[in-house]
C-alpha cells in the first residue's frame, strides 16, 4: 500500500489514537467511507488503527479472490457500501457491468471478487481522504483477542502480545462462522468452510459423487462452482427442509413505498406504543393495494414454501422473474429496509412467529439471481443434481459420500470463531453484554458494533446497504464528543 494514502502496515504505534476498528471487511470500509465522508468534522483528529489478520484486507471473508462464477447475489443498484448513495458502486463499477448481465434479470450480476476490488478502491480512497482531514489510518495486521479498560483509555490486545490504546473501539469482525451440525469436523473428505470455492474444489475427483449440507445461497455458489469446473459425479443437497432460495425478479420501475415504510412504523409505535406483526401486514395490505399487487396471491404462494417440490418450485420461480406482480418485490424490500426497525418494536410473541417461518422469510429476502437458478434448473432436469430434505445425519450415514461440503449458512448475530476470545473479554471487562437472541450489545459508549454482530437485529443477515446505514449511523456517534 502506499505510504502516500496514509496507511503504514508496519506501524510505529501512536500511544495515543483516536479510533480502533477491529475488522477489515466491508463493514469496516463503509465505516471508514462514512468518517471520511461525512459533513460533520471530528471532534479532535486522531490516528485510526485498523486490525485485520487475513491477507485479503478490505473484502473480508466473502469477497477474496475466487471463481468468477461466484457472484454477488444482488444487482448493483442495492450493492452500494456508501450509505446514501445508490449509484456509487455503480458508477465505480462502469463500462464493467456489461461483461457481467445476467440475461434473464437484465441486470449486471458481478463476481465476489471484483466486488472486493471495489472495496478496496473504496476504502483507499477513504484512507487518503481521512489523512488529509489529519486521521491517518494504519493497519495492524494482527488478531485482537481482548479489550480492558485502563483509566480514560481502552487497551485492545492482540494475539501476537502487544498492547494498543484507543479512546474507541469499532467491532467489524463479520459474520458468524459456518456450524458443524453433525460434528463432521476431522472427517476424511469433509470441507467445514467452501469458501474460497477455487481451492476448496480443485482437491475435488470431477466424478466424485458429493453431498452438500445445506440448500441456502452457500450452496447454491457450491453448486455453480462444481459446474463450472466441470463436475460429472452427482451431487445432492441435503437439508432439513429442502428449501431453496426464492429468484431475484427483474426490477418494476414505479413509485417509492407509500406505506410499508419506516415512517408508517413509527407513527404506529407513536400512537399505539407498540408495533404488531398484524399491523404490519396491514401495511403490507395497503402498499400492494396501491400498487395492483395481489395480497392473497402472494400469501398463498408463501404458504406454500417448506411444501412444494423444491424442483417444481424452482421451475415456477425462474418463469416468473417477469411477473408483472409487484408482491414478492414489495415484501423483499421490505424485509431490508424496515424490517431492522420493525423488528425491534414487534412484541416477543410475534418475533417468535416469526422465526417458526425463518425458511420462508430468508428464501424471499435472499434470493439467488436467475442465471444461477438457471444452472440449479439444468442440473436438476439432468439428474445429477438432486434435493434431499429431511434427517441429513441419517442420509449421510445411509450412503457416505466421498466428499461432503458444509454449506451451512451461520445464524444472524453469531459469533465468528476468530472474535470469540475479543467478545469474552468485552463482556468480561463490563464493556458489552451478549443478547440473548444473539450477537454484541455494547454497555459503554465508547465501544461501537458495526455488521452482523451488532444486538438486537432480526433473523435476516444484514444486507449490505443495512451494513452501510449501521456504519453512518456509528460514524455519526464517532464524531460526536464523549460525555
Amino acid at each position: 500500500m502506499d505510504l502516500d494514502l496514509g496507511l503504514n502496515l508496519d506501524p510505529d504505534p501512536d500511544p495515543d489514537p483516536d479510533l480502533a476498528v477491529v475488522g477489515g471487511g466491508a463493514a469496516a470500509v463503509a465505516l471508514l467511507d462514512a468518517l471520511a465522508t461525512g459533513a460533520t468534522p471530528p471532534s479532535a483528529p486522531g490516528t485510526i488503527r485498523v486490525f485485520e489478520p487475513s491477507p485479503h484486507l478490505w473484502r473480508g471473508r466473502p469477497y477474496g479472490p475466487d471463481l468468477d462464477v461466484v457472484r454477488v447475489n444482488v444487482p448493483p443498484g442495492i450493492s452500494s457500501i456508501r450509505h446514501g448513495d445508490t449509484g456509487h458502486y455503480a458508477d465505480w463499477l462502469g463500462e464493467r457491468a456489461a461483461d457481467h448481465i445476467d440475461p434473464l434479470l437484465g441486470l449486471p450480476v458481478i463476481p465476489r471478487a471484483l466486488y472486493g476490488e471495489y472495496l478496496t478502491h473504496t476504502a483507499e480512497k477513504a484512507v487518503a481522504a481521512l489523512a488529509e482531514q489529519g486521521r491517518p489510518v494504519e493497519v495492524v495486521p494482527a488478531r485482537v483477542t481482548g479489550v480492558a479498560r485502563q483509566g480514560a483509555r481502552l487497551v485492545l490486545r492482540t494475539a501476537d502480545g502487544q498492547e494498543y490504546a484507543a479512546a474507541q473501539v469499532a467491532l467489524c469482525v463479520g459474520t458468524g462462522t459456518p456450524p458443524d451440525l453433525y460434528g463432521l469436523t476431522g472427517t476424511p473428505g469433509y470441507t467445514a468452510d467452501p469458501y474460497p470455492l477455487a481451492a476448496t474444489l480443485d482437491h475435488v475427483p470431477t466424478d466424485s459423487d458429493i453431498a452438500v449440507i445445506g440448500s441456502g445461497l452457500t450452496a447454491v455458489d457450491v453448486v455453480v462452482a462444481l459446474d463450472a469446473r466441470g463436475h460429472q459425479g452427482r451431487i445432492a443437497l441435503h437439508s432439513r427442509t429442502g428449501v431453496l432460495p426464492y429468484v431475484w425478479q427483474r426490477p418494476i420501475e414505479g413509485r417509492r413505498p407509500q406505506h410499508l415504510t419506516a415512517e408508517r412504523v413509527a407513527e404506529l409505535h407513536a400512537t399505539h406504543g407498540t408495533v404488531t406483526l398484524d399491523a404490519l401486514t396491514d401495511l403490507l395490505r395497503e402498499e400492494l393495494a396501491g400498487r395492483g399487487g395481489d395480497f392473497d396471491a402472494l400469501t398463498a404462494e408463501l404458504r406454500t414454501t417448506t411444501t412444494t417440490d423444491p424442483a417444481h418450485r424452482l421451475r415456477q420461480q425462474l418463469d416468473a422473474v417477469d411477473d408483472p406482480r409487484a408482491g414478492r418485490r414489495v415484501l423483499q424490500s421490505a424485509a431490508h429496509a424496515v424490517g431492522p426497525y420493525a423488528w425491534r418494536l414487534l412484541p416477543e410473541a410475534d418475533r417468535a412467529r416469526l422465526r417458526h417461518h425463518f425458511r420462508t422469510a430468508a428464501a424471499v429476502a435472499s434470493p439467488m439471481v436467475p442465471v444461477n437458478a438457471s444452472v440449479l434448473m439444468r442440473l436438476l432436469d439432468s439428474g445429477q443434481l438432486t434435493i434431499v430434505p429431511g434427517d441429513v445425519r441419517r442420509a449421510l450415514a445411509t450412503a457416505p459420500p466421498r466428499t461432503v461440503v458444509n454449506a451451512v449458512n451461520p445464524p444472524p448475530q453469531s459469533i465468528p470463531v476468530g472474535a470469540r476470545h475479543l467478545v469474552a473479554s468485552l463482556v468480561d471487562t463490563g464493556l458489552g453484554t451478549l443478547h440473548p437472541a444473539g450477537g454484541l450489545l455494547p454497555a459503554d459508549p465508547r465501544v461501537h458494533v458495526v455488521g452482523d454482530l451488532a444486538a438486537g437485529g432480526s433473523f435476516i443477515t444484514p444486507s449490505i446497504p443495512g451494513v452501510a446505514a449501521q456504519a453512518s449511523r456509528t460514524a455519526q456517534a464517532l464524531r460526536a464528543p464523549l460525555s
